[in-house]
């Protein structure tokens, strides 16, 4: 092996160490001394054109000799410098550049400026790891040494000494032979004659280890330029050497960090995404590492707090990760999930407002200091033996989803910089899947609420029926679909049941639901008969759709729901049925018998086939039971719809067991499949009521039939214990048969029905339903209907065989 092949050998630098890096010689006065090949092809000069002029002509910033004096003062009290700037292309382009200033001394005293120039906007493939390398290499400390023709040491800098323990004294004027005999420098000088031979300013990159004078050795990252002046020729050779002990130990964390952040995003749980990230990050980069994030991002609602909040939202965050070392987490007074306060003198509201990291290698709880004034974390660094931390805010653009405390107990090394890049990189990583997280968490508890505004939270069958439900969603992550039911209160102590299916499943079908839901409540309220509400609403769809395709900035609306509505009356035992395409439903006798009653499909809603709809009533007495479903309960990938509607009435076939129950069992066939369609359903109970509940009577139409009608109520409410009601409900009766008197013919009916209201009925033979009208001052009609409107909770009118009926309630308890 040559001398040549032993410089060599060590591992080949990587490209995105100092590839691209340009050097150039400068005076005191900023003047150019030399230059190199990789300036000109970063800057487009040539070295005949820069050498001997001001740095100014290619650094906008250095535009007249008083600011290039005021930098050159700046690099003298500062030993150097050290950021980001720009430079200016022979083309005019300006480019954004690290760039550094290291001064040289020479052996009669003078000084020399070594400006290396890197263009930041190149990044390595791996583009996250390259940023926290490449500002790794522009804070680590580097040496400079400038050689002449002959190899020996013209120019140094002091930090030169303190990698290889050379001093300036044994340097200067001599050979690296000369002053550090040994096989590795004659590799080195071998090295350099090929740079200066080859007449080129290559960088030619290469890794060894230089002996150090203390301690043991160290790799080094080293790289030689050669020197061109005004005439183009070599003026000397210009190394710089950087100690990569600390990048290696980065790069391997790095490696880690690339192989631990596939781990992030394997949830969408915002806790759990928390807890991943402390627990690969112990013992990793600390000994004890916490996660709190703001109550935004844990809970998936309110307002994303952005960079710059100020105000209370910052004042508590919520811990979604705990890791420590020692068993227990003695170092946490708080626990995962509990709320943490942020004390305004603790520097992690500082990190919060402002986005920035923070580092404190070294800490104490002695008087004065911000932990001292946080009883609970001082007591705990005490204990624990807390010495060094670092805050690194979770951010995704600007928003703040939290911060995350790394801590060192055991490990004696205080965080330095490189722990807090590597920290900020890997927190970053874990950023994007918290984000997710909180993203998907926000859409979730968005069309959960959306859900629970469509669906009723409570079943209220008032003394009519006993009803409960299940609802299974397709869409399990979202929890949302296109079924719907309802149990629909009506006058008169009956009761409305309700079941649909939107075509498809997830959002967009739980919207749509929503609409029909209550477009069927409104029409509900016009107290219409099943079979005249189902083609209302089969109108309201069809209007809804052709409304959607004339919009021209939106797609066509897929359309299309089945539903069943029927009204069951407890005082007769009738059921009243109609069906717009849907399944016919499950109804289940005392004795364990099962039917599906034949009813009349119809078309399904929106088709348009304009085919009307059909009812049929059914006598239902006390105890029955009926099963309202969807096809996605009785028809699943393995049964056809007949099959699942055999197995839905053996589950169904004891009706004396809870409702709940039977409900868990008819729901079995589908739990834990993969569902391809919503399946719900709505079980009830039917009642009837007690016959010494109700009162009817049969009046004339005449003028007699008003104070028997007030003189009857009140006989009954007495009998019924209600006297506290007997004047509002006199007056109403006596309103409604006197309207019934004035507009119709025939026989008048007065009913009362005590259930959970008081309700009271008068039907007649005239079919125009009562509308209320404002009567004027002088006007002597007009006023009865406005007078029941006040004396009741509510009032309104149905059509029935033969002309129309109008009721009134009130409360039991009569409030005044």
């Amino acid at each position: 092996m040559t001398i040549t092949d032993q410089a060599t050998a060590g591992t080949r630098m990587n490209a995105s160490d100092v590839s691209g890096t340009a050097f150039a010689l400068l005076d005191q006065q900023g003047m150019v001394v030399a230059w190199t090949h990789t300036a000109e092809q970063l800057v487009g000069y040539c070295a005949g054109e820069v050498v001997g002029r001001s740095a100014a002509l290619v650094l906008p910033s250095l535009d007249d000799a008083e600011a290039v004096a005021v930098f050159v003062d700046q690099c003298i009290a500062r030993n150097g410098w050290p950021g980001a700037t720009a430079v200016r292309h022979r083309d005019g382009r300006v480019l954004d550049v690290s760039m550094r200033m290291s001064r040289v001394w020479g052996r009669d005293g003078t000084v020399r400026w070594i400006a290396s120039v890197t263009d930041i906007g190149v990044l390595s493939a791996d583009a996250s790891s390259g940023r926290a390398q490449g500002a790794l290499l522009a804070r680590a400390p580097i040496g400079v040494v400038v050689r002449d023709l002959q190899l020996r040491c013209a120019w140094l800098n002091d930090v030169m000494e303190s990698q290889d323990g050379v001093t300036a004294e044994r340097r200067l004027g001599c050979r690296p032979t000369d002053a550090w005999p040994s096989t590795e420098t004659e590799a080195t000088e071998a090295v350099m004659r090929q740079v200066l031979e080859c007449g080129t300013t290559k960088v030619r990159e290469y890794r060894t280890w230089l002996p150090a004078g203390r301690g043991p050795e160290r790799p080094f990252a080293v790289s030689f330029s050669c020197l061109q002046g005004a005439d183009g020729r070599p003026l000397g050779v210009c190394a710089i050497s950087v100690d990569v002990t600390e990048r290696q130990q980065v790069r391997e964390r790095l490696a880690v960090l690339g192989e631990a952040g596939t781990r992030f995003g394997r949830t969408l749980d915002v806790m759990q995404t928390g807890q991943e990230l402390a627990d690969l990050a112990v013992p990793l980069f600390a000994d004890f590492v916490t996660v709190d994030l703001v109550q935004s991002a844990v809970i998936g609602e309110g307002v994303p707090v952005r960079i710059g909040s100020r105000g209370e939202r910052l004042r508590v965050l919520r811990r979604a990760g705990l890791a420590s070392i020692h068993q227990g987490v003695p170092e946490s007074p708080w626990g995962r999930g509990e709320a943490i306060p942020m004390p305004p003198e603790a520097p992690f509201f500082e990190v919060l407002r402002t986005g920035r990291s923070y580092l404190q290698p070294s800490f104490d709880t002695s008087a004065g200091t911000w932990i001292d004034k946080d009883p609970a974390r001082a007591q705990k660094a005490l204990e624990t033996g807390m010495h060094s931390v670092m805050l690194v805010p979770i951010r995704v653009r600007r928003v703040l989803l939290g911060v995350a405390l790394f801590l060192r107990t055991e490990n004696p090394a205080p965080f330095q910089e490189a722990d807090l890049l590597l920290a900020e990189e890997f927190v970053s990583r874990a950023a994007v899947s918290l984000d997710n997280a909180r993203q998907y968490t926000r859409q979730h508890n968005a069309a959960f609420a959306l859900q629970r505004t469509l669906l009723p939270r409570r079943l209220n069958g008032g003394m009519a029926v006993e009803a409960a439900s299940r609802y299974m969603p397709a869409d399990i992550d979202r929890g949302v679909g296109g079924d719907w039911f309802d149990v629909i209160p009506l006058s008169g102590a009956r009761v409305a049941l309700v079941i649909g299916d939107v075509v498809g499943h997830g959002i967009n079908a739980a919207a749509a639901m929503g609409g029909l839901r209550n477009a069927v409540r409104t029409l509900a309220d016009m107290e219409l008969p099943p079979d005249e509400l189902l083609t209302r609403l089969d109108d309201t769809v069809q209007r809804l759709a052709e409304a959607d395709s004339d919009a021209p900035d939106q797609a066509a609306t897929a359309v299309g729901a089945t539903c069943l509505y029927a009204v069951y009356d407890p005082i007769t035992g009738k059921c009243t049925m109609a069906t717009a395409g849907h399944l016919p439903p499950a109804i289940i006798g005392p004795n364990g018998h099962i039917t599906y009653p034949d009813l009349p499909t119809g078309a399904p809603l929106g088709i348009g086939l304009c085919v009307p709809f059909e009812a049929v009533e059914l006598e239902l007495p006390e105890g029955n039971l009926i099963a309202l479903y969807t096809d996605g309960l009785v028809e699943t990938r393995d049964n056809d719809i007949d099959d699942g509607m055999h197995s839905l009435g053996t589950a169904l076939a004891h009706p004396d067991l809870p409702l709940e129950e039977l409900c868990t069992h008819a729901m079995q066939p589908v739990q834990g499949q993969t569902a391809c369609d919503d399946a719900s359903l709505l079980l009830v109970r039917t009642r009837t009521l007690s016959p010494n509940r109700v009162a009817t009577w049969t009046l004339p139409s005449d003028d007699t039939s008003v104070r028997r009608a007030r003189n009857l109520a009140a006989g009954q409410l007495a009998a019924w214990d209600l006297e506290r009601l007997e004047d509002s409900t006199k007056l109403i009766v006596s309103e409604l048969i006197t309207n019934a008197v004035r507009h119709s013919t025939g026989p008048i009916q007065l009913r009362l029905i005590r259930h959970q209201v008081l309700t009271c009925e008068v039907s007649d033979t005239d079919t125009c339903l009562p509308r209320p009208r404002n009567a004027g001052a002088c006007d002597e009609n007009g006023r009865g209907l406005f007078l029941v409107s006040q004396l009741s909770r509510r009032w309104g009118s149905r059509p029935i065989p033969g002309g129309k009926l109008v009721w009134a309630e009130q409360d039991l308890d009569l409030r005044p």
